[in-house]
Protein backbone atom coordinates (compact mmCIF):
# COMPACT_ATOMS: atom_id res chain seq x y z
CA UNK A 1 0.00 0.00 0.00
CA UNK A 2 1.23 3.24 -1.22
CA UNK A 3 0.02 6.42 1.33
CA UNK A 4 1.70 10.13 0.79
CA UNK A 5 2.66 11.39 4.18
CA UNK A 6 0.79 14.60 5.53
CA UNK A 7 3.72 17.30 7.44
CA UNK A 8 2.90 15.78 10.40
CA UNK A 9 3.72 11.81 9.53
CA UNK A 10 0.17 11.10 11.29
CA UNK A 11 -0.14 8.09 9.47
CA UNK A 12 2.84 6.26 9.98
CA UNK A 13 2.27 7.09 13.33
CA UNK A 14 -0.87 5.66 13.73
CA UNK A 15 0.70 2.65 11.88
CA UNK A 16 2.93 2.18 14.42
CA UNK A 17 0.65 3.03 17.83
CA UNK A 18 -1.74 0.12 15.82
CA UNK A 19 1.05 -2.33 16.28
CA UNK A 20 3.01 -3.90 19.25
CA UNK A 21 6.38 -3.87 17.72
CA UNK A 22 8.95 -4.79 20.30
CA UNK A 23 11.49 -2.11 18.83
CA UNK A 24 12.23 -0.18 16.15
CA UNK A 25 15.32 -0.07 13.58
CA UNK A 26 15.73 2.86 11.10
CA UNK A 27 18.17 2.16 8.39
CA UNK A 28 19.82 5.29 6.67
CA UNK A 29 22.84 6.12 4.86
CA UNK A 30 25.14 8.89 5.66
CA UNK A 31 23.22 11.36 3.26
CA UNK A 32 19.64 10.48 4.45
CA UNK A 33 20.99 10.85 8.17
CA UNK A 34 22.47 14.10 7.31
CA UNK A 35 18.83 15.45 5.25
CA UNK A 36 16.62 13.69 6.04
CA UNK A 37 17.03 11.95 9.88
CA UNK A 38 16.37 14.91 11.56
CA UNK A 39 12.61 15.93 9.51
CA UNK A 40 11.63 12.53 10.33
CA UNK A 41 12.55 12.00 13.88
CA UNK A 42 10.75 15.63 14.60
CA UNK A 43 7.71 14.22 13.56
CA UNK A 44 7.76 10.27 14.60
CA UNK A 45 5.32 10.18 17.56
CA UNK A 46 5.84 6.67 19.86
CA UNK A 47 7.50 5.43 22.80
CA UNK A 48 8.62 2.31 21.33
CA UNK A 49 12.49 2.61 21.54
CA UNK A 50 14.59 2.74 18.03
CA UNK A 51 17.81 2.51 17.08
CA UNK A 52 19.44 4.32 13.81
CA UNK A 53 21.89 2.06 11.66
CA UNK A 54 23.78 3.48 9.59
CA UNK A 55 25.81 2.54 6.18
CA UNK A 56 27.89 4.52 4.06
CA UNK A 57 26.23 5.74 0.83
CA UNK A 58 26.24 3.95 -2.86
CA UNK A 59 25.73 1.09 -4.82
CA UNK A 60 29.22 -0.73 -3.59
CA UNK A 61 27.83 -0.93 -0.62
CA UNK A 62 24.71 -2.92 -1.71
CA UNK A 63 26.82 -6.12 -0.86
CA UNK A 64 26.64 -9.28 1.46
CA UNK A 65 29.37 -7.99 3.83
CA UNK A 66 27.17 -4.85 4.82
CA UNK A 67 24.10 -7.70 4.82
CA UNK A 68 26.13 -9.14 7.44
CA UNK A 69 27.03 -6.27 9.48
CA UNK A 70 23.50 -5.74 9.78
CA UNK A 71 22.41 -9.00 10.92
CA UNK A 72 25.13 -9.02 13.32
CA UNK A 73 23.91 -5.21 14.89
CA UNK A 74 20.20 -6.53 14.93
CA UNK A 75 21.54 -9.69 16.91
CA UNK A 76 23.56 -8.01 19.05
CA UNK A 77 20.81 -5.42 19.76
CA UNK A 78 18.51 -8.62 20.60
CA UNK A 79 16.10 -7.56 17.87
CA UNK A 80 13.50 -9.97 17.59
CA UNK A 81 10.89 -11.13 15.60
CA UNK A 82 8.25 -8.77 16.44
CA UNK A 83 10.78 -5.77 15.51
CA UNK A 84 10.28 -3.41 13.26
CA UNK A 85 12.73 -2.26 10.55
CA UNK A 86 12.23 1.52 8.80
CA UNK A 87 14.33 1.59 5.53
CA UNK A 88 14.21 5.51 5.28
CA UNK A 89 16.41 6.26 2.11
CA UNK A 90 17.13 5.78 -1.60
CA UNK A 91 17.37 2.12 -3.95
CA UNK A 92 20.05 0.99 -1.57
CA UNK A 93 18.57 1.65 1.07
CA UNK A 94 15.18 0.24 0.01
CA UNK A 95 17.01 -2.95 -1.57
CA UNK A 96 19.45 -3.92 0.92
CA UNK A 97 17.19 -3.21 3.97
CA UNK A 98 13.98 -5.35 2.35
CA UNK A 99 16.63 -7.89 1.75
CA UNK A 100 17.94 -7.94 5.61
CA UNK A 101 14.32 -8.01 6.77
CA UNK A 102 13.20 -10.51 5.21
CA UNK A 103 16.29 -12.76 6.33
CA UNK A 104 16.90 -11.94 9.67
CA UNK A 105 15.09 -14.75 11.98
CA UNK A 106 13.23 -15.88 8.88
CA UNK A 107 11.73 -12.39 8.47
CA UNK A 108 10.85 -9.34 10.07
CA UNK A 109 8.51 -6.64 9.27
CA UNK A 110 9.47 -3.69 7.37
CA UNK A 111 8.42 -0.91 5.79
CA UNK A 112 9.89 1.65 3.38
CA UNK A 113 9.78 5.58 3.47
CA UNK A 114 11.66 6.53 -0.14
CA UNK A 115 13.67 9.76 -0.09
CA UNK A 116 15.22 9.77 -3.44
CA UNK A 117 13.04 9.87 -6.74
CA UNK A 118 14.32 6.67 -7.67
CA UNK A 119 13.61 4.95 -4.97
CA UNK A 120 10.11 6.42 -4.66
CA UNK A 121 9.45 5.52 -8.51
CA UNK A 122 10.42 2.01 -8.86
CA UNK A 123 13.04 0.25 -6.25
CA UNK A 124 11.03 0.53 -2.84
CA UNK A 125 7.98 -0.47 -4.82
CA UNK A 126 7.46 -4.09 -6.22
CA UNK A 127 8.66 -6.58 -2.75
CA UNK A 128 12.06 -6.94 -4.49
CA UNK A 129 14.87 -7.06 -1.98
CA UNK A 130 18.57 -7.69 -2.94
CA UNK A 131 22.16 -7.26 -2.46
CA UNK A 132 24.96 -7.30 -5.62
CA UNK A 133 27.29 -10.36 -6.27
CA UNK A 134 30.43 -10.00 -8.13
CA UNK A 135 29.75 -6.68 -9.42
CA UNK A 136 26.66 -8.56 -10.92
CA UNK A 137 23.57 -6.43 -10.45
CA UNK A 138 20.52 -7.69 -7.67
CA UNK A 139 21.74 -11.33 -8.11
CA UNK A 140 21.14 -12.73 -4.08
CA UNK A 141 17.42 -11.40 -3.14
CA UNK A 142 14.23 -12.10 -2.15
CA UNK A 143 10.46 -11.25 -3.05
CA UNK A 144 9.34 -9.49 0.36
CA UNK A 145 6.72 -7.04 0.42
CA UNK A 146 6.85 -4.20 3.15
CA UNK A 147 3.92 -3.46 5.21
CA UNK A 148 4.02 0.05 4.18
CA UNK A 149 5.33 2.37 1.72
CA UNK A 150 5.18 6.03 3.08
CA UNK A 151 6.12 8.89 0.49
CA UNK A 152 6.70 12.33 1.11
CA UNK A 153 7.27 14.66 -1.45
CA UNK A 154 9.19 17.49 0.42
CA UNK A 155 12.30 14.81 0.70
CA UNK A 156 12.99 15.45 -3.04
CA UNK A 157 14.35 18.74 -1.99
CA UNK A 158 16.95 17.81 -0.83
CA UNK A 159 18.20 15.99 -4.06
CA UNK A 160 20.74 17.46 -6.28
CA UNK A 161 19.94 17.66 -10.06
CA UNK A 162 21.87 14.22 -10.93
CA UNK A 163 19.71 12.18 -8.77
CA UNK A 164 16.57 13.83 -9.61
CA UNK A 165 17.73 12.44 -13.32
CA UNK A 166 18.77 9.21 -12.08
CA UNK A 167 15.00 8.70 -10.63
CA UNK A 168 13.35 10.65 -13.94
CA UNK A 169 14.78 7.79 -15.82
CA UNK A 170 12.51 5.20 -14.34
CA UNK A 171 9.26 7.33 -14.77
CA UNK A 172 10.18 7.60 -18.50
CA UNK A 173 10.19 4.20 -18.56
CA UNK A 174 6.85 3.60 -17.06
CA UNK A 175 5.64 5.74 -19.92
CA UNK A 176 7.28 3.72 -22.71
CA UNK A 177 6.23 0.64 -21.57
CA UNK A 178 2.86 0.91 -20.25
CA UNK A 179 0.99 4.41 -20.46
CA UNK A 180 1.89 6.65 -23.63
CA UNK A 181 0.22 9.70 -21.82
CA UNK A 182 2.53 9.68 -19.06
CA UNK A 183 5.42 9.96 -21.39
CA UNK A 184 3.60 12.56 -23.46
CA UNK A 185 3.64 14.47 -19.96
CA UNK A 186 7.14 13.69 -18.63
CA UNK A 187 8.79 14.74 -22.02
CA UNK A 188 7.09 18.46 -21.66
CA UNK A 189 9.06 19.26 -18.52
CA UNK A 190 11.60 21.86 -19.81
CA UNK A 191 13.95 21.67 -16.21
CA UNK A 192 13.79 18.64 -13.82
CA UNK A 193 13.25 20.04 -10.21
CA UNK A 194 11.28 18.50 -7.52
CA UNK A 195 8.69 21.19 -7.71
CA UNK A 196 7.63 20.10 -11.49
CA UNK A 197 8.50 16.30 -11.11
CA UNK A 198 6.58 16.09 -7.97
CA UNK A 199 2.61 16.17 -9.32
CA UNK A 200 3.80 13.17 -11.79
CA UNK A 201 5.26 10.99 -9.33
CA UNK A 202 1.95 9.43 -8.45
CA UNK A 203 1.27 8.13 -11.20
CA UNK A 204 4.38 6.79 -11.71
CA UNK A 205 4.34 4.89 -8.64
CA UNK A 206 1.09 3.41 -9.86
CA UNK A 207 2.08 2.31 -12.98
CA UNK A 208 4.57 0.46 -11.48
CA UNK A 209 2.38 -1.38 -8.83
CA UNK A 210 -0.42 -1.90 -11.04
CA UNK A 211 1.83 -3.76 -13.12
CA UNK A 212 3.38 -5.61 -9.80
CA UNK A 213 0.05 -6.32 -8.73
CA UNK A 214 -1.02 -8.41 -11.80
CA UNK A 215 2.46 -10.03 -11.39
CA UNK A 216 4.14 -10.35 -8.04
CA UNK A 217 6.64 -13.04 -8.54
CA UNK A 218 7.65 -11.68 -12.62
CA UNK A 219 6.08 -14.67 -14.28
CA UNK A 220 5.29 -12.52 -17.03
CA UNK A 221 4.16 -9.07 -17.63
CA UNK A 222 6.37 -7.69 -14.57
CA UNK A 223 9.23 -8.17 -16.94
CA UNK A 224 7.94 -5.48 -19.05
CA UNK A 225 9.50 -3.47 -16.52
CA UNK A 226 13.31 -4.39 -17.25
CA UNK A 227 13.49 -2.32 -20.56
CA UNK A 228 16.51 -0.37 -20.43
CA UNK A 229 17.77 -2.31 -17.78
CA UNK A 230 19.67 -5.58 -19.68
CA UNK A 231 22.01 -3.53 -20.93
CA UNK A 232 21.49 -0.93 -18.89
CA UNK A 233 22.55 -3.33 -16.02
CA UNK A 234 25.79 -4.60 -17.46
CA UNK A 235 27.48 -1.05 -17.93
CA UNK A 236 26.08 -0.52 -14.37
CA UNK A 237 28.50 -3.35 -13.63
CA UNK A 238 31.10 -2.23 -15.62
CA UNK A 239 31.95 0.82 -14.16
CA UNK A 240 31.01 -0.50 -10.39
CA UNK A 241 33.82 -2.59 -11.50
CA UNK A 242 36.28 -0.01 -12.47
CA UNK A 243 35.76 2.04 -9.48
CA UNK A 244 33.87 4.66 -11.59
CA UNK A 245 30.06 4.24 -10.82
CA UNK A 246 27.95 5.57 -12.24
CA UNK A 247 24.17 6.33 -10.98
CA UNK A 248 21.00 3.84 -11.91
CA UNK A 249 19.34 6.15 -13.72
CA UNK A 250 22.13 6.84 -15.98
CA UNK A 251 22.92 3.30 -16.71
CA UNK A 252 19.00 2.97 -17.36
CA UNK A 253 19.02 5.99 -20.05
CA UNK A 254 21.53 4.85 -21.73
CA UNK A 255 20.20 1.14 -21.58
CA UNK A 256 17.19 2.66 -23.20
CA UNK A 257 18.51 4.09 -26.14
CA UNK A 258 20.38 1.23 -26.82
CA UNK A 259 17.07 -1.21 -26.82
CA UNK A 260 15.07 1.00 -28.19
CA UNK A 261 17.46 1.11 -31.51
CA UNK A 262 17.25 -2.52 -30.91
CA UNK A 263 13.97 -2.65 -31.18
CA UNK A 264 14.10 -0.76 -34.32
CA UNK A 265 16.62 -3.38 -35.88
CA UNK A 266 14.48 -6.05 -34.44
CA UNK A 267 11.07 -4.41 -36.24
CA UNK A 268 9.55 -3.83 -33.58
CA UNK A 269 9.06 -0.54 -33.69
CA UNK A 270 10.04 2.03 -36.72
CA UNK A 271 12.58 4.35 -37.36
CA UNK A 272 10.46 7.49 -36.77
CA UNK A 273 9.51 5.96 -33.08
CA UNK A 274 13.13 4.70 -32.44
CA UNK A 275 14.34 8.59 -33.27
CA UNK A 276 11.66 10.35 -31.52
CA UNK A 277 12.23 8.46 -28.14
CA UNK A 278 16.31 8.53 -28.16
CA UNK A 279 15.74 12.22 -28.72
CA UNK A 280 13.87 13.37 -26.00
CA UNK A 281 16.00 10.40 -24.01
CA UNK A 282 18.96 12.39 -25.19
CA UNK A 283 17.32 15.88 -23.78
CA UNK A 284 18.07 15.14 -20.24
CA UNK A 285 21.00 12.55 -19.39
CA UNK A 286 24.15 13.34 -21.23
CA UNK A 287 26.28 11.12 -23.47
CA UNK A 288 28.12 8.58 -21.11
CA UNK A 289 32.01 7.29 -22.74
CA UNK A 290 31.73 3.52 -22.92
CA UNK A 291 34.40 2.94 -25.94
CA UNK A 292 36.58 1.39 -23.05
CA UNK A 293 34.24 -1.42 -22.66
CA UNK A 294 34.96 -4.01 -25.45
CA UNK A 295 31.78 -6.01 -26.49
CA UNK A 296 32.97 -9.04 -25.24
CA UNK A 297 32.81 -7.96 -21.40
CA UNK A 298 29.53 -6.91 -22.11
CA UNK A 299 28.21 -9.44 -23.09
CA UNK A 300 29.62 -11.89 -20.39
CA UNK A 301 27.38 -9.58 -18.03
CA UNK A 302 24.14 -9.78 -20.47
CA UNK A 303 24.67 -13.48 -20.74
CA UNK A 304 24.68 -13.38 -16.85
CA UNK A 305 21.63 -11.41 -16.13
CA UNK A 306 18.91 -13.08 -13.99
CA UNK A 307 16.18 -12.87 -16.53
CA UNK A 308 17.97 -15.43 -19.20
CA UNK A 309 16.96 -18.90 -19.60
CA UNK A 310 18.65 -21.31 -21.26
CA UNK A 311 22.17 -18.90 -21.94
CA UNK A 312 19.72 -16.85 -24.56
CA UNK A 313 19.47 -12.89 -23.70
CA UNK A 314 15.67 -12.17 -22.76
CA UNK A 315 15.61 -8.53 -23.48
CA UNK A 316 12.44 -6.54 -22.81
CA UNK A 317 11.98 -3.73 -25.89
CA UNK A 318 9.13 -1.74 -26.65
CA UNK A 319 6.73 -2.34 -29.22
CA UNK A 320 5.34 1.14 -29.53
CA UNK A 321 5.42 4.03 -26.80
CA UNK A 322 3.28 3.05 -24.46
CA UNK A 323 3.52 -0.75 -24.44
CA UNK A 324 6.61 -3.70 -24.62
CA UNK A 325 7.13 -7.23 -25.29
CA UNK A 326 8.97 -8.71 -23.07
CA UNK A 327 11.10 -12.57 -22.96
CA UNK A 328 12.44 -11.20 -26.62
CA UNK A 329 15.64 -12.36 -27.59
CA UNK A 330 17.76 -10.73 -30.27
CA UNK A 331 20.26 -11.84 -32.80
CA UNK A 332 23.73 -10.94 -31.34
CA UNK A 333 24.49 -8.83 -34.67
CA UNK A 334 21.98 -6.46 -34.00
CA UNK A 335 22.62 -6.33 -30.32
CA UNK A 336 26.01 -5.37 -31.23
CA UNK A 337 24.54 -2.84 -33.61
CA UNK A 338 22.86 -1.43 -30.58
CA UNK A 339 25.69 -0.98 -28.49
CA UNK A 340 27.94 0.64 -31.70
CA UNK A 341 24.96 3.15 -32.53
CA UNK A 342 25.26 4.65 -28.57
CA UNK A 343 29.41 4.97 -28.89
CA UNK A 344 28.69 7.00 -31.96
CA UNK A 345 26.23 8.92 -30.53
CA UNK A 346 29.41 10.49 -29.20
CA UNK A 347 30.20 12.34 -32.67
CA UNK A 348 26.66 14.31 -32.35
Amino acid sequence: MITILDHSFSQLNQFISEKSFSKIFILVDENTHEYCVPLFLANLETEISFEILEIEPGEEMKNIQTANQLWEILTEMHADRKALLINLGGGVITDMGGFVASTYKRGIQFINIPTTLLSMCDASIGGKTGIDLMNYKNMVGTFAFPEQIYFYPKFLETLPVKELKSGFAEMLKHGLIADKLHWEELIQIQSLDALGIEKFIPNSMNIKQEIVNADCFEKNIRKTLNFGHTIGHAIESLCLEDGKPILHGEAVALGMICETHLAYLENLIDEKTSELVIHHIQRYFSFLDMSSYEDSKIFDLLLNDKKNVDEKINFSLITDIGSCAFDYQCSTENITKALNFYRKLSEY
